[in-house]
This record gives C-alpha cells, sequence and structure tokens, in this order.
C-alpha cells in the first residue's frame, strides 16, 4: 500500500534523473492508481494529507510538479494549494487538483488560487500522461527561461560593472588628451606642421572618446538610466571641432561648408550656448557632420544654421543629396542605413538617443527635392545665466 514516501527510484540508467511528483491523496487506493499510471516514467512521492504535503513540498529536492485531491479531512485541498503559494519555496511549483466535483465554482476557485489544471475522477490514466507531460514541459521551459533572465541581469550587472571602472579609467584622462590641445592651440604659436600635430592629438581623443560613449553610455540611454547633467555648452564651438575632423574630406570633395547664427556670419569670439553635455554633443555632431560630408555631391555647399529662441536652440545641417525614400521613416532607428558601404546605422540612431537624452530632438527633413537637412533641437541656456557666462 502507498505510504508517505519514495514510490519509486530517483534514477534508472536509461533515463537518467526523472521529473518528481507528488501525489496528494487521503485515499489509499486513489495513491495506488496514481503510482500504477506514473511509476514507469516518474519519481512519484505521496502524501495522505495537507500537512505532509506541505512538508515535502518544501523539502530538497523538490517536486517539479503536485497532483493535490481537493476533498480531504483537516486539510483540504484549497486550504493547501494556499499555503504552497503563500510560500516562496513552493509557489511556483504547478498543482493540479484532483476532484470528483463537478460543480463549475469549484474549479474557478480553485485556478483562482494558482492551480494550474483540474483532472476529473475517475482517473483516466491516458488523460493524466497527457495532462502531466504538458504541464511538466511549460515548468521546466519556464525554469529555462528564468534561468537565462537571471544571466542576463547578471551580465548587465557585470556590465554596468565594468562600466564604472571604464568611466574612471578612460574617461578621465583623455578629458585631459582632449582639454590640453584646444588649450594650446589657443594660447601658444605654432607653425603649421606643429599646429596639425597638435590638432591630430585631439582629434585621436575625441575619436576614442567617441568609442567609449558608445559602447558604454547609449546602453544606459536606451534603458533611461544615464544619469545626465547639463551645463552651458558653446555649440558653435563643438561644431567648429566637428568641421575640422572632416576637413580632408571636405577638401577632397571640394565643398563649402557656410555657417550661419540667427541667418548671420558668426562674429569673432561669438558663443552659441546650450544646456547640454560637451563631449556628448561632440559625438552627435560629429557623426551628423560626417554623413553630411559623405553624402553631398562634390563642389556642393553645406549650410549649417544656428538660431537662437528663448526656449531652444535649434541647430541645422542642410547637405545635397536625398535619403532613400525607402528609409526616411525610419531614418532614426537602431541599424537603418542605404547606400554606405561601411555604414551601420549606429550613428543616427545614437544621435536621436543623445538628441533626446539631453530634453532635446531631432528629425529629418527632406522636403527641398536633391537636399536633406537635420533639424536637432536643444534647450536654450536661460538668458541671466547666459549673460554671466558672457561677461
Amino acid at each position: 500500500m502507498p505510504d508517505d514516501n519514495n514510490l519509486s527510484p530517483r534514477k534508472t540508467p536509461a533515463s537518467g534523473e526523472r521529473s518528481r511528483i507528488l501525489v496528494v491523496d487521503d485515499a489509499p487506493e486513489n495513491l495506488g492508481i496514481l503510482l500504477d499510471a506514473l511509476k514507469d516514467d516518474y519519481t512519484v512521492i505521496a502524501a495522505r494529507n495537507g500537512a505532509k504535503a506541505l512538508q515535502l513540498a518544501a523539502a530538497t529536492p523538490a517536486p517539479d510538479l503536485i497532483l493535490l485531491d481537493i476533498v480531504m479531512p483537516e486539510m483540504d485541498g484549497y486550504q493547501v494549494c494556499a499555503r504552497l503559494k503563500e510560500r516562496e519555496e513552493t509557489r511556483s511549483i504547478p498543482v493540479i487538483f484532483l476532484t470528483a466535483l463537478e460543480k463549475e465554482e469549484s474549479e474557478n476557485h480553485g485556478l483562482s488560487l494558482g492551480a494550474v489544471d483540474f483532472i476529473r475522477k475517475p482517473i483516466n490514466p491516458t488523460t493524466l500522461h497527457l495532462r502531466v507531460k504538458l504541464h511538466l514541459e511549460l515548468f521546466q521551459s519556464r525554469r529555462r527561461l528564468e534561468e537565462q533572465n537571471h544571466q542576463l541581469i547578471e551580465a548587465a550587472r557585470l556590465r554596468e560593472f565594468v562600466e564604472q571602472i571604464t568611466q574612471h579609467d578612460l574617461k578621465g584622462p583623455l578629458n585631459v588628451i582632449i582639454g590640453i590641445p584646444q588649450l594650446l592651440l589657443k594660447k601658444c604659436e605654432f607653425t603649421d606642421s606643429q599646429r596639425n600635430l597638435v590638432k591630430a592629438i585631439r582629434k585621436t581623443g575625441y575619436n576614442m572618446l567617441e568609442m567609449i560613449n558608445r559602447s558604454l553610455n547609449l546602453f544606459k540611454m536606451e534603458r533611461g538610466s544615464y544619469d545626465y547633467r547639463p551645463e552651458p555648452v558653446d555649440i558653435l564651438s563643438v561644431m567648429r571641432c566637428a568641421l575640422d575632423e572632416v576637413t580632408p574630406m571636405v577638401t577632397a570633395r571640394n565643398l563649402q561648408v557656410a555657417i550661419r547664427v540667427d541667418n548671420q556670419l558668426p562674429k569673432d569670439g561669438q558663443k552659441v550656448m546650450a544646456m547640454a553635455e560637451s563631449l556628448f554633443c561632440h559625438s552627435m555632431f560629429s557623426n551628423l557632420v560626417r554623413n553630411a560630408v559623405e553624402a553631398s555631391p562634390r563642389d556642393d555647399v553645406i549650410n549649417i544654421g544656428f538660431e537662437q529662441r528663448r526656449a531652444n536652440m535649434t541647430i541645422s545641417i542642410d547637405n545635397g543629396g536625398e535619403v532613400p525614400e525607402e528609409i526616411r521613416e525610419r531614418f532614426f532607428d537602431k541599424f537603418v542605413t542605404a547606400g554606405k558601404r561601411d555604414g551601420t546605422g549606429i550613428g543616427t540612431y545614437s544621435a536621436k538617443l543623445i538628441a533626446r537624452t539631453q530634453k532635446g530632438d531631432i528629425n529629418l527633413d527632406t522636403s527641398v527635392a536633391g537636399r536633406t537637412c537635420i533639424r536637432v533641437t536643444l534647450p536654450a541656456v536661460d538668458e541671466g545665466l547666459d549673460e554671466q557666462i558672457t561677461a
């Protein structure tokens, strides 16, 4: 007669480790029927009352599925199921109720407690096997997904840890590599060859910074967890640095670059301020300017405009050449590109992330035939703060 113990071996040479099924019924004859039906394919453990069922469910190794009778003395199946779902260590185990009750209310009540299925008595062995197999497969699939999710979470934590180290160990020194050449170019007299060398150092620093930003901060931007810290940035100066990097391409294509601030030529020493992060702005405008140069036909003019308004600063980059119509609606989506041998579609996507992270926006204007215009909007600097910066 079945009792509260293991009723079949844990492993067999042919099948390896078997799924464990806990059957709970106060009637020994019912336990015998369940044992006969399942013992050839599963490891079966049994309990004749609710208290013993709760004990076995919390044991190690835990059952993979529980077949639970509803009508039992002292603690019925509903009460057992409710307690299983209250406990952290047993709540995920699928429960199938065994019942001779015909009322729909009893089934609804059982499902509301967390049961996954009902099997009617008298037990049909074929139905029992099919239901048990189905729910074991679902349970095992869920466990695999949970494990994969856990691994992804751990990978994300590791990536954030590496990011923190990289931010400290690489971005700090890069600020010096980028900043000192800029200071030297303003303060020192150089020959043309010396000036080109200093510019090359600055350009290399910005290129390294862009790679770091892409691999680290864009991931956080996608998740909306980037710690954005805006400050007043001279966007005009940032744009000129981005243009310096593509000077060889501009010269090779015989292009001209026309800069306007509120439809006027910029004055000597003029600043165009926005609330942003300087390094992100450089990464964004470097991508957009390079795209404009690569897309422009020879002997064309690239127009770069700055329009200051009370609340916003709008920067436009207009160039010859048209974005293919089939990708215009998806122009800023990830991996969207057309006509570029080495294009990845990451540059425009990262520009969108950077603009929106900085409380701005970016859009594509193809309303003029044969031309493409990218407009970036960034928050303007408060007028009072702007006056202090200018002074």
